[in-house]
């Protein structure tokens, strides 16, 4: 039952036309999907997480990315890895539940239906996590969704 309330598809960064990165999120986590170039070796790129910041690149050139996030991860639960041609990086939300919006601050912000979508799928996860053994993958709100990291006293981040 959980599973119907994945990620259905994945949000696009677009720069100038040209995809940087694609992100989903749930409750806990934010990942980041990064397609690496071609002919490359693996060993050369690396990655930084910090609290509020991500840095990405290829040993020896300018990082391909270096932003500021939109909100603090937990460094000590953050990680990144080499998958295929993908170069995925899951940061920890350091507020359990909190919506983002985009990766990076500033950039890239989803739209506010787009933006309200996710919202009413992560209090979807949060009602899911919180009454195992019932299915909220039908479930709908009407008006306005309540905020999952604050509904009814706030969810737990430990």
């Amino acid at each position: 039952m959980a599973e119907k309330l994945a990620p259905e598809k994945r949000h696009s960064f677009v720069h100038n036309g040209q995809k940087v990165f694609e992100w989903d999120q749930t409750l806990e986590e934010l990942n980041i999907y990064i397609n690496l170039p071609e002919n490359v070796p693996k060993k050369l790129f690396y990655c930084k997480i910090e609290s509020k910041h991500l840095e990405v690149g290829i040993k020896g050139n300018p990082p391909y990315l270096n932003h500021d996030l939109m909100n603090p991860v937990k460094t000590d639960c953050s990680f990144w890895t080499l998958e295929d041609d993908i170069l995925h990086v899951t940061l920890q939300k350091r507020d359990k539940g909190q919506t983002w919006s985009s990766p990076i601050l500033g950039q890239g912000q989803l739209d506010p239906y787009a933006s309200d979508l996710e919202q009413k799928r992560l209090m979807l996860q949060r009602f899911q996590e919180e009454n195992p053994g019932f299915d909220f993958s039908q479930a709908q709100f009407s008006g306005n969704c309540p905020d999952p990291k604050t509904f009814m006293g706030g969810i737990s981040s430990t």
